[in-house]
């Protein structure tokens, strides 16, 4: 990150992470609580690596770390990830349909296990199908493989469907309460459809929620229409991917 960007997310975040100076000491300065953040979030270090390259300690990097990160993401998800309205969603629309060919398309969501050290006393929670521990991040994408929506912190033995359907934009989307375009004809057709969020078999059908039909004694139309559904619902995949390799 260089200067003039570390100065320009410093300037945002700074207030909300400045701490009050005692008698007994000088409080640790906003710079440098940053910094321990993005060097943590950047690496993935352990607090206490962290805490020799800064010295502070292990507590201290412990508690940094989180209340820096919650700032951050109240600070940037209002400019960087703000609520979809009907405007936002009539363009991811256009672009699916523009890039990718797939008619009232307004997302692809899929469900990436982040592999974690499970906790203390924590049981079989987060124990997932992979024989691995994780928490869920489910995210929603558009068609220039830029995050929409996501929830995260949900527990790996949770299915996909299971956690769109507990997470408060699976619960609008459930209700009719996300604020959707109305259903639009397609092309060249008289079938009026309502817009859809494409997803793989993990997620159920629904109004607004498109899955591939199932694979067994599928007819020819209904592979044409998986193979252009995949198309679609590929950019999910990719984004993860592209964070992976980050």
């Amino acid at each position: 990150m260089c200067q003039e960007h570390f100065d320009k997310l410093l300037t945002l975040v700074g207030p909300r992470i400045q701490r009050q100076d005692t008698n007994f000491r000088q409080s640790i300065s906003p710079a440098q609580r940053l910094a321990i953040t993005l060097r943590f979030l950047a690496t993935g270090e352990s607090y206490s690596s962290i805490g020799l390259a800064f010295r502070c300690g292990r507590t201290t990097v412990g508690q940094i770390i989180p209340d820096t990160a919650a700032a951050l993401w109240d600070v940037l998800w209002p400019v960087y990830m703000p609520v979809p309205n009907l405007e936002m969603w009539k363009k991811i629309c256009f672009e699916f349909w523009e890039k990718w060919q797939f008619p009232m398309c307004i997302g692809a969501m899929d469900g990436k296990h982040v592999y974690i050290q499970a906790p203390p006393n924590a049981g079989s929670m987060w124990y997932n199908y992979k024989d691995s521990n994780s928490i869920v991040l489910l995210a929603l994408c558009d068609a220039n493989y830029k995050y929409i929506i996501v929830d995260v912190g949900a527990y790996g033995k949770q299915s996909d469907g299971g956690v769109f359907s507990e997470s408060s934009f699976g619960k609008a989307i459930i209700a009719g309460n996300a604020d959707l375009p109305h259903a639009c004809k397609i092309q060249g057709t008289s079938i009026a459809v309502p817009p859809v969020i494409v997803a793989d078999e993990a997620f159920p059908l629904l109004k607004n929620l498109m899955r591939p039909f199932p694979k067994k004694e599928i007819k020819e139309d209904q592979i044409i229409f998986n193979r252009r559904l995949s198309r679609a619902r590929r950019i999910s995949e990719n984004v993860f991917g592209i964070c992976c390799a980050k």
